[in-house]
């Protein structure tokens, strides 16, 4: 069955394409048919930026154990001291643009 139910995330960050290093402004994550891993489903993960056209996109299919295991080293590594100490300041940033635009205008 597909389902098409599709996870975005905005994000910010870079990806190596087929030609060159590109910005990433989205990531779209499902699990369905893939289109060349040879499993019946998979966790399907874009890294696209649509404002840059069809072709800014690097794309992962993954077994679901894989997919799995990727989660367990991505909390893993986000539990790093460098990670935490980014990700608190990152957060302070975020709310303190909140606190400057409390209705969301920009």
């Amino acid at each position: 069955m597909c389902t098409w139910i599709t996870e975005k995330v905005a994000v910010t960050g870079a990806a190596k394409g087929v030609a060159d290093w590109m910005a990433v402004t989205q990531v779209n994550v499902f699990y369905d048919h893939p289109v060349e891993a040879p499993f019946e489903h998979a966790m399907v993960i874009d890294f696209v930026n649509p404002s840059a056209g069809v072709g800014a996109r690097v794309a992962v299919e993954l077994s679901a154990a894989s997919a799995f295991e990727l989660v367990r080293a991505l909390e893993a590594a986000l539990a790093s001291p460098e990670a935490v100490r980014d990700l608190a300041r990152e957060r302070k940033a975020a709310s303190f643009d909140n606190d400057l635009d409390p209705i969301g205008a920009s």
